[in-house]
């Protein structure tokens, strides 16, 4: 008896979880995403997948979804991602030997405009981790001082930063980070991070174990991204920051301030855990784009 396709996405959702070990939001995303293809499917060709309707399926039937998601507003990123999902779907039956239908791969992945990253310039990032400190609760003004200076310091992606237990404190010289993909990587800290870091970590009101989140919200819980987001957005409205300034965007700053600053480009690479060099040429593009800018206007024959 053939398997439905309710079967088969659950086997599937099981191995990227604790195989691939994909984090959370991805799952959700692309169990979503699989979600409204079987829908989809179901009303486009009139029966319920299973097996057999999975492995007879079309590009023309691949099409058609992508063409109704695009006609309910689903952006460029958002194709590619349900793209993402379905194929990793069917490449998933394909090892399994369950079914084998290369016509999900036949389909082409919209091509997306590259944005650049846009960092906070060196002056605002200091005013936001200075008046970041400035809350009116001592240790809930050292937490947010220490995260910002460790984000802006380091290069931490935010989800990297609130994954930091109690027991790595004192930080010292070097801090092992495992990123996306379980990558892992070794950061050098620097004193002004770590004296952060102890202050904040002096004042946590909150009894406390060596694997408790070194991060805290008020209640004592871990510090959600969401409170960190909050906490820009505060800033934001307080310093005139642009909408841009996020916590990731310091993470950004970091890596356009050291490129400024020297920094090869290979070495930033390996600071910010990126897995292709290309990604961080990202940060090179800014660089130049400012550097025109200020020679447009500094040059007498510009104007």
């Amino acid at each position: 008896m053939a398997r439905s396709a309710e079967d088969l996405k659950r086997l599937w959702l099981d191995a990227l979880a604790h195989e691939k070990r994909v984090s959370p939001h991805t799952l959700r995303a692309y169990g979503d995403d699989l979600e409204r293809f079987l829908a989809f499917q179901n009303t486009h060709i009139g029966r319920q997948p299973d097996e057999g309707v999975l492995a007879a399926l079309t590009p023309a039937d691949f099409r058609a979804f992508i063409t109704a998601r695009r006609n309910e507003g689903l952006g460029p990123r958002g194709v590619q991602r349900a793209l993402a999902a379905i194929r990793s779907f069917f490449g998933h039956l394909t090892r399994e030997n369950i079914l084998a239908n290369p016509a999900a791969r036949a389909i082409r992945t919209p091509r997306i405009a590259r944005s650049l990253p846009r960092p906070l310039t060196e002056r605002d990032a200091a005013r936001a981790i200075e008046q970041a400190g400035s809350n009116d609760i001592a240790w809930i003004a050292a937490r947010d001082a220490a995260l910002l200076t460790l984000l802006y310091g380091v290069g931490l992606r935010i989800s990297e930063a609130l994954s930091l237990k109690r027991g790595d404190v004192p930080l010292g010289r070097t801090l092992n980070i495992v990123g996306k993909g379980r990558k892992e990587r070794s950061v050098p800290v620097l004193e002004i991070v770590s004296e952060a870091i102890d202050a904040y970590a002096a004042q946590i009101p909150f009894p406390v174990r060596a694997d408790s989140p070194l991060f805290l919200s008020r209640r004592g819980k871990a510090m959600s991204p969401r409170e960190a987001q909050a906490l820009m957005q505060r800033l934001r409205g307080a310093l005139g920051l642009p909408e841009s300034a996020t916590p990731h965007a310091l993470r950004h700053s970091f890596a356009t301030h050291v490129l400024a600053g020297g920094g090869d480009l290979r070495s930033v690479q390996e600071l910010l855990g990126h897995a292709a060099l290309t990604t961080t040429q990202t940060y090179t593009e800014v660089e130049t784009s400012r550097l025109r800018d200020i020679y447009t206007k500094a040059h007498p024959r510009a104007r």
